[in-house]
């Protein structure tokens, strides 16, 4: 546990930052381990079949780190102001909502999960594949949202670290089992499904015990698991938005993917890839927006104006640093990063997509940072409305763009969406950049 105002702010930043950053390419390694060693074993229609599944997989993962975040926004105001009675009534409530909400979203996304695969025009040939794959990883929902708010909730009380230990674990059972499922026993992309689903339930079943034995602020008793309706109604509002907002994200990449699927399986294939290496380059600057969150939510809850503002300030200067870092990164070394999931086809056009989307890297680091300080002074419509439009308009972009240039015209899609979201976020923070900003 640790209050994050007392010390030096960029060592505070940063120490906070690189556990989160570590889990989160963890966490990636899961879908990006999936897709290499599935495009190099099982071959380009099993690559393409994870790929199309990811973006319908992501709607539900990211809603629940939607709730998580918004949650952990309320419980790190409640431990800056030493509310730890009120600390603990919100991770219980937020534990009861969260196994509720995953075991009806599985069963939801189990029953319409075919209609789903139509909509999106899966090819024929992949199609039955693609649903075998799918089906695997929805089982993994109820493991991904319980370690989703175990993780959020030793966040918000200073600690970013210690997950990341069972997350590490999880990984390398990921990794071995993908390649004996996967490139000895030729399982294809089912192989890589189980693979996953058994190690996201190692990895929450760990969290739980350490939080049971070892942390005694979110230890719950027997009689302590109730849903206290007053907190949970701030928890939902704060963390229902946030989810709304995450889930916008996956939505349209939905609909982005359904516009790519009718360009066959070399673009399919393709864009799968270049997804990955986005997600893997975009992850640190979420992962300092996290860090910049919790920093300014502790603030808030001990009413620290002085030092919200210098961890907003010293939040965007890392974030512009490694903005312009992997800008340099994506674009020196793209033809070698695309072919680590490939050659042919699918390597051309990825390569072709990076050396236009490299510059663009910096502008979500803008806008992670600017939504890390919204999210600190519970501020959540903003980043809703905000999301939207940057989605929005990233969407509608692809649909105009991709039939006149290729997939290119997807990378030009992303950077007017986030041009425009930048230019509203600078507007609303100046209206909440002072001292009304402290609720």
């Amino acid at each position: 546990m640790k209050d994050l105002r007392e010390g030096n702010t960029y060592k505070n930043l940063i120490g906070f930052t690189l556990p989160i950053l570590l889990g989160n390419i963890l966490q990636l390694t899961y879908n990006a381990v999936d897709s290499v060693i599935v495009g190099r074993c099982a071959g380009e229609q099993a690559l393409a079949a994870v790929g199309i599944s990811n973006p319908v997989i992501s709607i539900v993962i990211l809603g629940a780190s939607g709730v998580s975040i918004g949650a952990s926004a309320f419980m790190g105001k409640c431990y800056g102001a030493k509310k730890f009675d009120e600390l603990k009534q919100a991770f219980a409530s937020v534990m009861v909502l969260s196994l509720v909400a995953s075991i009806v979203i599985l069963g939801i996304c189990m029953v319409f999960c075919h209609p789903l695969l139509r909509a999106l025009q899966v090819p024929q040939e992949i199609y039955t594949l693609t649903e075998q794959y799918l089906r695997i990883i929805l089982l993994s929902f109820p493991f991904t949202f319980v370690y989703n708010i175990l993780t959020a909730s030793l966040r918000s009380i200073g600690d970013s670290a210690t997950p990341i230990i069972f997350l590490g674990i999880s990984c390398v059972i990921n990794v071995i089992l993908d390649l004996t499922l996967v490139g000895y026993f030729g399982m294809s992309a089912i192989g890589a499904g189980l693979a996953t689903l058994i190690a996201e339930g190692i990895s929450c079943m760990l969290c739980i015990i350490h939080v049971y034995r070892d942390v005694s602020l979110l230890s719950l008793k027997r009689d302590e698991w109730r849903l206290n309706l007053r907190i949970a109604k701030i928890v939902l509002a704060n963390g229902g938005v946030t989810a709304l907002q995450q889930l916008m994200q996956p939505i349209g990449k939905v609909l982005i993917q359904g516009c790519i699927n009718g360009y066959g399986v070399s673009m399919i294939a393709a864009f799968n890839a270049v997804n990955r290496l986005d997600d893997f380059a975009c992850i640190p600057e979420q992962s300092i927006s996290h860090a910049m969150m919790t920093y300014i939510s502790q603030c808030v809850g001990a009413g620290d104006e002085k030092k919200k503002q210098e961890g907003f300030r010293k939040g965007m200067v890392l974030e512009l640093c490694y903005g312009v870092f992997i800008f340099l990164t994506i674009y020196i070394f793209r033809g070698g990063l695309i072919r680590i999931f490939g050659s042919g086809d699918m390597a051309a056009i990825g390569e072709e997509y990076l050396k236009v989307m490299a510059i663009f890297y910096i502008w979500p680091a803008i806008t992670n940072g600017i939504q890390g300080y919204f999210r600190g002074i519970q501020k959540m419509k903003i980043t809703l409305i905000s999301t939207c439009i940057q989605i929005s308009l990233r969407t509608i972009f692809v649909y105009t763009l991709v039939p006149k240039i290729g997939m290119n015209g997807a990378a030009y899609a992303c950077a007017i969406g986030w041009t425009v979201m930048i230019g509203y976020q600078i507007v609303v923070y100046r209206k909440y950049g002072g001292k009304k900003a402290i609720i």
